[in-house]
């Protein structure tokens, strides 16, 4: 998994995804939210590593597949999410796990 190289208590740039699953399929209608702080509406996307037509927006609805991130002006780049458009697909909980965590894995088709 990815995990944030910060100090400790820094503030980082989210990027939550509705519904909570990864990968996120698109066929779900999957809702992305930039979360981290500086002014509200600041917000730019980037889709593939490219800067994407979405700015000032807090949260997006995902239309195509591709790989999504988000950066704020003072906490900087979130994290990427997937989006895959796949007919079958092996689905872990969004949040971040640790070892010994009980996990719910979902088959999807």
């Amino acid at each position: 998994g990815w995990c944030p190289l910060s100090p400790t208590g820094a503030q980082t740039t989210q990027l939550l995804v509705q519904p909570p699953w990864r990968p996120a399929v698109l066929w779900d209608q999957v809702t992305l939210t930039c979360q981290g702080s500086g002014t509200a509406g600041a917000t730019t996307w980037y889709k593939d590593g490219q800067r994407w037509g979405q700015e000032g927006l807090d949260h997006i609805t995902v239309t195509k597949s591709g790989t999504y991130t988000c950066d704020r002006p003072d906490t900087g780049l979130s994290p990427p999410v997937h989006v895959v458009n796949a007919t079958v697909v092996l689905q872990v909980p969004a949040w971040r796990l640790l070892e010994g965590d009980t996990v719910t894995l979902r088959c999807r088709v």
